[in-house]
């Protein structure tokens, strides 16, 4: 078995966060040529943030630029998963499914959350959770935090894969109007 660890685990989330965008996992491995959140060809965030207040797509932009602008929005970006054990081989396998019940260190979001005193708003990049128990767990509670604050929590379609209108319609409703 092999130890995989978040290869952004050294982030620290800024305190004057307004919304929290959380994900599940992403692979310390040779492979992945992510250099911040979200940043591997097939995922659209970087281009469904800056669209949703009318700015430019910062979809292949340096790590120093998306920075830039998620300070300047108030949006900041964490994992569930600090890190995994896995078959060897499977290494840079971050399918969800296949991650679940390979976790040995989860994050403990319950206690970020309390030191965003300005969050407003969370949300994770994923809708369905059939294939995901024990991620679901860890949301469910998670967002019953979230709702004994009365911050808003929203599951959303996922950043991966494609980018489609009403994929931004949802990123920009959640990100300006909280719902």
């Amino acid at each position: 078995m092999i130890i995989v660890q978040h290869r952004f685990l050294g982030h620290q989330i800024n305190s004057k966060t307004e919304t929290l965008v959380i994900g599940t996992f992403n692979p310390e491995t040779a492979d992945n040529d992510a250099e911040f959140f979200y940043g591997r060809s097939r995922n659209y965030l970087w281009r469904l943030l800056p669209t949703a207040f009318g700015k430019a797509d910062l979809k292949g932009a340096s790590k120093q630029e998306k920075l830039d602008f998620i300070r300047e929005y108030k949006i900041d970006l964490t994992d569930l998963i600090e890190e995994i054990q896995v078959e060897e081989g499977q290494e840079a396998n971050y399918y969800d499914g296949y991650i679940d019940n390979k976790v040995t260190r989860w994050k403990n979001i319950i206690s970020l959350i309390d030191t965003l005193p300005n969050l407003k708003r969370v949300c994770f990049t994923r809708k369905t959770f059939s294939d995901i128990p024990n991620m679901k767990k860890q949301l469910s509670e998670i967002q019953k935090h979230l709702n004994n604050k009365g911050i808003a929590f929203h599951a959303l379609t996922t950043p991966a894969r494609f980018y489609r209108e009403d994929k931004q319609t949802e990123w920009t409703n959640f990100l300006l109007n909280g719902n």
